[in-house]
């Protein structure tokens, strides 16, 4: 016969009790404790909570003296509430106890604050007022107000040295000396000691208030007492006296040392050092460190001891025991220095040296100076790194593929206030900004010059002045424009990415945006890559498009087109006009705009002509063979060509044959401003061209045509 399985209690059962325990005891405790404000308290529940209440003190104390840093202890601003709360209350029952039953005597609010009142002090009101007194003063001007002092201090340092932690926890992570995991711990670490030391600032003030609260419930007892003694119950003034002081006294001193216990541990919690060892070891390890400071001070005490008047056997026997130990200590160190040291173990032969060792090159980095680095605070509100990830987001979405991250690390070999951006360990830019001024560069238009640093901008190079905070709103008025120094180390990232666009796209780059097109077109991808086309030759091209600052993002298009030229065509010059090709209205419209008429200059006929020559001559070569004095000649025609036409256009452009466009466009690459140009099959049909100037002609032969 088999017995059913009794169903198990929902929710009673012994393992979801000691699960759900340690949640409900924080709420529990709050409750009991406002509850004692409200409830009476029979003498025997204040005996047992007044001496729980010393216990928890002193369990506080122990725990602060075992912890090896502050942090360890992380709930103890929590408890200080929790104990003040705790103090706070026991004060409200006992006093309702006492002002009550006082009448019937020195036990009428429980044993405990009976022995206080009567045996500590020895039942002299007057002694113990003076030694309540004492203690009030001891907890509220000497311990609580140093604890406070220190918390605020401290907390002040870890917050202003936050960023210079944070900066020093990316420097590892970029060196390889930590993980991520590793990192995100220690930055958690940091996070955890601003908020404990300043949530010790705050709850400082609770032991401080509740001294005051101490004094206040003594004279209120102590008064209020006498009245009652004397009116309701027919005391003397001396019996009332006698009794409502002894009682009032022995609650201040019951409640007054569990505070002075809970402010000793408080001091003793912001007030060490961390150095992986508690209190303890801390003081002995560094105290047996100075033998000749023990032997010092036995010489001082014995001289104490040896003049007339003096009690001579303390001090003597002080003495002794301080130069006993400094001799003990003296003898141990000379042991210890004469054991040989352990030779070093020599590495095995297995234990080489692995590819971890190896610091690469990072694909986009910005070195600062010291005094920049607190540009890079990842709490500050328009910090340099979240400018950096504004522009890698930016710069992302234009161009259809993901910047790699940019690290930012300290140089101490760049001036303070210098900087320097590289592009796989090759510098692409640098500059120099002031962190505490601000950089007013002219728009045009100004009403007058303004105070500051002159300077010149890192990015443009344009005539700028690094002015201080208070003047920016003159200078706007003025008419300059005025940015902070992240805005410009960012503004001249941005340009340094757009400049080296092309070769931050490398195989990683490739593999990911592949993989995401994969998701929407695994049949596309799978046949074009590496069915038809290495992989290598998609990157080639890709990069091309990239290095003519064309964006990417329409890559169902150029995979389309790779497709249909891969079969008569595999070098990656003639997939790039092949995709240029099917990418000329997306290509114009970025360039232009929806405009129905492109504003364009053209090649001189005989310019046509020799530049024809030169690519018959490099054909089979690979490279286009152009003579440097003619290339110098074309540049700086096309740079004067390009203002002129920007002032009319959009952009400067230039159509010419689709066999000239590549040589044509890796000639006027250099030129500023960017000349973009095209094939004439390259624009829609539905666009009028209308040519204004001819490259290579001199400037006065300038020609208009449809």
């Amino acid at each position: 016969m088999t017995v059913p399985a009794a169903p198990a209690a929902s929710g009673f059962s012994l393992a979801a009790w000691r699960r759900h325990l340690p949640s409900l005891a924080g709420p529990g405790a709050f409750l009991l404790i406002l509850s004692m404000v409200v409830v009476p308290l029979p003498p025997l529940a204040l005996d047992f909570l007044f001496t729980f209440n010393i216990c928890f003190g002193l369990m506080i104390l122990l725990a602060a003296l075992y912890t090896a840093k502050p942090t360890d202890f992380s709930s103890f601003p929590s408890l200080l509430l929790m104990t003040t709360l705790l103090r706070l209350s026991l004060n409200v029952a006992a006093a309702r106890v006492i002002l009550l039953d006082g009448y019937q005597g020195s036990d009428a609010a429980g044993r405990v604050i009976e022995s206080f009142g009567a045996f500590v002090v020895g039942g002299d009101y007057a002694v113990g007022i003076a030694v309540f007194a004492i203690l009030v003063i001891i907890n509220f001007v000497v311990i609580t107000k140093g604890a406070g002092r220190i918390a605020e201090v401290a907390a002040r340092f870890v917050l202003d040295g936050m960023p210079g932690k944070q900066m020093a926890i990316d420097a590892d992570l970029n060196a390889g000396l930590v993980n991520q995991e590793q990192a995100t711990a220690r930055r958690q670490e940091i996070g955890r000691e601003a908020d404990f030391f300043g949530a010790m600032d705050g709850a400082s003030k609770f032991v401080r208030g509740d001294a005051i609260a101490a004094v206040l419930i003594l004279f209120i007892n102590l008064i209020g007492g006498l009245v009652i003694g004397i009116w309701q119950h027919g005391l003397t003034m001396a019996e009332a006296g006698q009794t409502y002081t002894l009682l009032t006294i022995g609650d201040g001193l019951v409640a007054q040392i569990p505070a002075l216990v809970i402010s000793s541990a408080a001091g003793i919690v912001v007030s060490r050092v961390s150095t992986g060892a508690d209190v303890g070891q801390q003081i002995i390890a560094q105290l047996a460190s100075f033998p000749k400071a023990w032997a010092i001070a036995a010489g001082m005490v014995g001289l104490f001891g040896l003049v007339p008047g003096m009690p001579h056997l303390p001090f003597l026997v002080f003495a002794t025991l301080l130069g006993a130990s400094g001799w003990w200590l003296r003898r141990e160190r000379a042991r210890a220095a004469q054991v040989p040291a352990p030779a070093p173990e020599v590495p095995a032969e297995a234990a080489e040296i692995d590819i971890g060792v190896v610091e690469l090159v990072e694909p986009l980095e910005i070195q600062v100076g010291y005094r920049l680095v607190g540009l890079v605070s990842k709490e500050r509100e328009a910090g340099l790194l979240r400018r950096l990830r504004a522009v890698r987001r930016q710069v992302s979405r234009e161009f259809g593929f993901l910047v790699p991250v940019v690290h930012v690390r300290d140089n101490p070999d760049l001036r303070s206030t210098a900087y320097r951006i590289l592009v796989y360990g090759v510098e692409r830019g640098a500059g120099e900004v002031h962190p505490d001024r601000l950089l007013a560069m002219s728009s045009g238009k100004t009403l007058g010059e303004v105070q500051g640093i002159l300077a010149r901008d890192p990015v443009f190079g344009r005539p700028a002045h690094w002015i201080m905070p208070a003047a920016a709103e003159q200078a706007r008025a003025a008419g300059y424009t005025v940015f902070d120094a992240a805005v410009v180390i960012a503004t001249h990232f941005e340009r340094v990415v757009r400049d080296n666009i092309e070769g931050l796209f490398g195989r990683a780059e490739l593999d990911a945006v592949l993989a995401y097109l994969a998701k929407l077109m695994p049949k596309t991808v799978e046949e074009l890559t590496p069915k038809l086309l290495p992989p290598t030759t998609v990157h080639a091209v890709l990069c091309a498009l990239l290095a003519e600052q064309l964006p990417i993002r329409d890559l169902r298009t150029i995979v389309a087109a790779l497709i249909e030229g891969a079969a008569g065509k595999q070098e990656p010059r003639a997939l790039l006009e092949l995709v240029r090709l099917k990418l000329g209205g997306f290509i114009v419209q970025t360039v232009f705009g929806a405009v129905g008429e492109l504003t364009l200059m053209a090649l001189e006929p005989d310019l046509e002509r020799l530049l024809g020559e030169v690519l018959r001559l490099s054909s089979g070569t690979g490279a286009f063979a152009v003579e440097p004095g003619l290339a110098a000649e074309l540049r700086s025609a096309g740079a004067a060509a390009a203002t002129r036409l920007e002032a009319l256009a959009p952009a400067a452009g230039l159509v010419t044959r689709p066999e000239l466009r590549e040589l044509v466009a890796q000639l006027l690459r250099p030129v500023r401003p960017r000349i973009w140009v095209f094939s004439y099959p390259e624009i829609p049909p539905e666009k009028r061209i209308r040519v204004v100037e001819l490259l290579g002609r001199p400037a006065g032969k300038s020609s208009d045509g449809d």
